[in-house]
């Protein structure tokens, strides 16, 4: 009984729950984003190219065997957009809470601006 109590606390506690919450969002958000490079961005890129599809370049060997080095292209392409959009969804994180600190510091009264500034004109 007490290991299914401590699996509980362990379960419930706020990082392990925060941290399943980030994963099904990133999943969510894996699926908007290979969308997003299949059905959106690889059909002008192919179009640039020549009219190329990714998905069907290939390398076929021996017996049936087949490198399907295009699938990887656009594996590789979408990797470079999926961490472009979380390093931009970071930097406008950053930016917020850079905000958010500089309110939360809070000012000195004027008493203490001017009881400063008398005490720095006296050390000199």
């Amino acid at each position: 009984m007490k290991l299914v109590q401590e699996f509980k606390t362990f379960a419930m506690k706020g990082n392990v729950v925060d941290m399943a919450v980030g994963i099904i969002i990133g999943a969510a958000f894996g699926k908007i984003v290979t969308s997003l490079v299949s059905d959106v961005l690889m059909p002008p890129i192919g179009l640039l190219v020549g009219g190329l599809d990714f998905s069907n370049l290939s390398i076929a060997l021996t017996s049936g065997v087949v490198i399907k080095y295009g699938l990887f292209l656009n594996t590789v392409i979408d990797f470079i957009i999926v961490a472009f959009a979380i390093f931009m969804m970071i930097k406008a994180l950053n930016r917020l809470r850079k905000k958010e600190e500089e309110k939360s510091i809070p000012q000195p009264k004027e008493e203490v601006v001017l009881l400063t500034q008398i005490r720095d004109l006296l050390k000199k």
